[in-house]
């Protein structure tokens, strides 16, 4: 606003206010210059000469000032009143237009235009609330302390403090003990105005710078008056809480600007009356706009205001629901609340544009909006509320993602954690049981596999408590809201899965002792069975021994058996000392269970056997001892017969036995027909046939030992590997094996002799067979004739005509498919093969003479040159002559013939 403006506007103001500013600041300087001892009456007067002036500084400032001039002169008032201006100007307050002339002229505006730039300076500039303004901040203050007070709604420092309720709230917010404001009423302002005034000036030292009357009765009080006596207050209660930061420099200038050209513009508006009159209209209008603009602006600053903390607000009940509920909430703003305001920022806008467009027209200064209200303060405030709106639908945002992180890891760990509860219910019932006290050792063995296997399951499900504790950690982080259930949920399970690890031990510990106890009871068992059962035999065994009854016909058997007797009754001691031994295991077996009360404990798993029966049989046979004396002796003569037995028999077994395998060896050999002519070997074979035969009286004699070795019922010997049955065995094999070897070695003479065989064709083909005969049986498998024929130079080929020649050798050597070839029929078909016999051909040749040369022969023409039953085997056999121009009935003898030899298939 142009300082001509500001003139026109204030003058009247100035007029009117200047009494009560006059009255106001006059009691502001003597409460500080009263401290000196000193004061005014009359502020126009009495600070022309510059000396109280200068001590209001120094008693403000706790400052010195230079000396004052003490002459009476203009000059010397001059020269002190420019000391405390200077002064003034040191502190960094810039005086504009206000000079020591005008001070010691005594120029009431200029006057109060100074005190007002000191009041500004030392009592209202140090003033700070949120790094506002001076006035800002005061005024800040006074809304704050007076907010919880009925009918009191400070929003300037006129209007908002005529009714003194204001004053009122400020004392008994500080003060409560020095006013009831229960009693105080908006309807008597003068009362209220008093009782603060006087209590201010009695009890908080702060004079009376107000007249009640003043302010009821005048329409707009005096701002500045009132900021001065207001600041007093604030001094009061705020004490040491001043703000010592340095205000905005270029803030200060055009605040103390604005009241240079006020005070300036106030004298010049009194000359120019008649001229404001004549545009008097013109400016209510303009006035009218103004106020309007003021209105529109406040309106929206204070919703701006209003919103700014919901938009900043970052609380929310942390849950998605409320945080939804709170986006929706944000949307309706945009959508509904928000519109209107953007309408309203854009009417205030050309408002202002349409008013400055008139003032500039009319020739009028431009407006300029109260302090904070002008367009750019509405646009700064604008944009921050929409930075806000950015920063609020970000932390929205960012808000619902963490609580759907924070739902997703709820229900995360709701699903591990019930799955975990599924698993752990009725572990611990599990694990307290006592099951195993009834068991056996196998069954706690199975109880400690399963144990182990429950063991290794808790181990693997030790990573879901693991996630499900850092789940929770997780959620206690984010600040789920109902982190309470989960840390209890958590806690439970952690608590139980200690629980479950402590009584897993505690049974695992448990199945050990009774493990411990069960195989300490059930070595004691099993050792009794050991040695029980072998005592029970030889109690068994000794008893009967004892009543058994034996014959015997000689002394010396007696003498025998006695010996025996006295032999076993020096082992009685010893027998003694296993039977208490074996009791003692009992004893122990019964100490342990009933110790530990093991149900079942003394049951032996391994024997049926019991201490009360070996008792009961030991007696038996301490009682049975005396009385068999005479039995044992005839046992014991008997017992030496038969080791008399066994030794003549293994002496004799030991003999045979080498003999008949030697018989064999050199039978076998003999046999191979590797040594010596066939003559020669039926020679040697002779030989060991009679000798065999020879020594048939030493089986003779070994068969009567044998009798008498059975009559002892002797039926092991440890002296001989040989038994009868098998020296039996052998001789039979043995005189077998000569049998069919001599009757092997005629029959290759006979094939010798017969075919014209040569020895040393003999010689090779025993040779090669024996060659291939690779485990000595005296035959050959199929493959081993094949290259047993091979390596003796005959052809058999790898075609399917080498194989069937083969099938056709097999069927001759082995015509029974036994699967296996003797030398006999080897020779046979080798003998056949290497001289000059009958063939398939000669056999044709010969039918052929029989039929007269035809392809054919008749059954007529075979009967009656062949005898009846070979004639009869040709017709039953030879297949139908299938040639041309033959007659009924006619046979094949080629195919027939082909046939005998293996040729064909037929």
């Amino acid at each position: 606003m142009s300082v001509r403006k500001f003139r026109n506007r204030v003058a009247p103001s100035l007029q009117q206010n200047s009494p009560i500013r006059s009255a106001t600041f006059t009691a502001w300087c003597n409460s500080h210059l009263r401290k000196a001892g000193t004061g005014i009456e009359n502020i126009e007067e009495d600070f022309r000469n510059g000396l109280k002036l200068m001590l209001l500084l120094e008693v403000i400032s706790g400052e010195t000032l230079p000396k004052p001039d003490r002459g009476k002169m203009r000059f010397h008032k001059i020269a002190n009143v420019n000391k405390a201006l200077d002064f003034i100007a040191s502190k960094g307050v810039k005086l504009v237009s206000i000079g020591a002339e005008e001070i010691v002229d005594g120029n009431l505006k200029m006057t109060l235009g100074m005190i007002w730039t000191i009041i500004l300076r030392f009592a209202i500039q140090d003033i700070s609330v949120e790094e506002m303004t001076a006035k800002e901040g005061l005024l800040l203050w006074c809304q704050r302390k007076t907010a919880p007070y009925k009918n009191v709604n400070v929003q300037n420092f006129h209007l908002s403090f005529k009714d003194g309720l204001a004053f009122c709230a400020l004392i008994h917010r500080h003060r409560p003990d020095l006013i009831d404001y229960s009693k105080l009423s908006k309807d008597n302002p003068l009362e209220n105005l008093n009782t603060a005034f006087d209590v201010a000036e009695k009890y908080l030292d702060i004079p009376r710078m107000l007249d009640p009357d003043d302010l009821i009765n005048t329409p707009k009080p005096d701002e500045r008056a009132i900021m001065t006596y207001v600041s007093c207050y604030y001094h009061a209660f705020q004490g040491a809480q001043q703000n010592t930061a340095m205000p905005d420099e270029r803030a200060v200038m055009t605040y103390v600007s604005s009241y240079y050209h006020c005070f300036s513009g106030a004298q010049k508006a009194e000359t120019a009356a008649n001229r404001i009159c004549k545009v008097l209209k013109v400016n209510q209008e303009n006035e009218r706009l103004m106020e309007e603009y003021e209105r529109l602006a406040s309106d929206l600053l204070d919703w701006i205001r209003r919103t700014m903390p919901w938009l900043n607000s970052r609380q929310t009940d942390n849950s998605l629901a409320g945080c939804q509920k709170k986006l929706e909430d944000y949307r309706t703003y945009r959508r509904k609340h928000k519109p209107p305001r953007v309408e309203q920022k854009a009417k205030l806008e050309t408002n202002f544009n349409t008013l400055q467009t008139k003032l500039r027209l009319s020739n009028r200064p431009a407006y300029m909006p109260t302090e904070g209200k002008m367009v750019s303060d509405i646009a700064q405030a604008w944009k921050g509320l929409e930075i806000a709106e950015k920063a609020f639908e970000e932390w929205l945002l960012s808000e619902m993602m963490r609580l759907e992180r924070l739902e997703y890891l709820a229900q995360k760990f709701k699903h591990k954690a019930d799955i975990h509860e599924d698993w752990t219910r009725g572990k611990e019932e599990m694990l307290q049981s006592q099951d195993f006290r009834q068991c056996k050792l196998y069954d706690i063995k199975a109880l400690k596999k399963k144990h182990e296997a429950f063991e290794s399951d808790l181990a693997a499900h030790q990573d879901r408590v693991e996630q499900i504790a850092a789940i929770a950690q997780e959620l206690n982080t984010l600040e789920y809201h109902e982190v309470g259930a989960v840390n209890a949920r958590c806690q439970r399970i952690c608590s139980q899965w200690d629980r479950l690890g402590a009584l897993t031990q505690r049974r695992r510990a448990a199945l050990d002792d009774a493990e411990r106890l069960l195989e300490q009871i059930d070595l004691l068992h099993l050792e009794f069975a050991k040695r029980a059962a072998p005592f029970n035999n030889w109690l068994d065994g000794t008893r009967e021994d004892l009543v058994d009854m034996f014959i015997v016909h000689t002394i010396e058997e007696i003498s025998g058996l006695m010996d025996a007797h006295a032999r076993f009754k020096a082992t009685l001691g010893e027998a003694d000392k296993e039977y208490q031994a074996i009791v003692n295991l009992v004893h122990q077996v019964e100490s342990i269970v009933k110790q530990h009360q093991i149900p079942g404990g003394l049951e032996n798993p391994y024997t049926t056997l019991t201490a009360h029966e070996l008792n009961r049989k030991w007696s038996d046979v301490r009682q049975l001892v005396p009385q068999r004396d005479s039995t044992l002796a005839a046992e014991l003569r008997k017992q030496q017969n038969n080791e008399t037995l066994r030794r003549q028999f293994a002496e004799k077994a030991n003999a045979v036995g080498p003999w008949i395998e030697r018989q064999m060896d050199a039978v076998t050999a003999i046999g191979m027909g590797l040594q010596g002519s066939l003559e020669d070997q039926l020679h040697r074979l002779k030989e060991y046939e009679a000798g065999v035969y020879a020594y048939k009286p030493h089986i003779e004699e070994l068969e009567r030992i044998h009798q008498a070795v059975q009559e002892g019922m002797i039926f092991e010997n440890r002296y001989s590997q040989y038994t009868m049955e098998t020296l039996r065995v052998g001789w039979e094999q043995l005189l077998t094996s000569i049998n069919r070897t001599i009757n092997e070695v005629e029959n290759q003479i006979l094939t010798r002799d017969s075919k014209g065989i040569t020895q040393e064709q003999l010689t090779e083909f025993r040779a090669s067979f024996n060659h291939f005969d690779k485990n000595r049986t005296g035959r050959l498998a199929p493959e081993e004739l094949k290259s047993c024929l091979v390596s003796l130079g005959y052809s058999i080929g790898k075609d399917r005509q080498g194989e069937l020649d083969f099938q056709r050798i097999l069927a001759v050597v082995d015509p029974n498919n036994t699967g296996y070839v003797s030398f006999d029929a080897f020779l046979d078909f080798m003998t056949r093969e290497s001289t000059d016999t009958d063939t398939a051909e000669q056999v044709i040749d010969s039918f052929r003479i029989l039929a007269g040369d035809k392809p054919y022969i008749t059954a007529d023409e075979l009967r009656r040159e062949l005898p009846p039953d070979q004639a009869e085997y040709c017709v039953a056999r030879m297949p139908p002559y299938r040639g041309p121009n033959a007659p009924p009935h006619a046979l094949d003898y080629m195919a027939f013939s082909t046939a005998l030899y293996g040729e064909t298939d037929l």
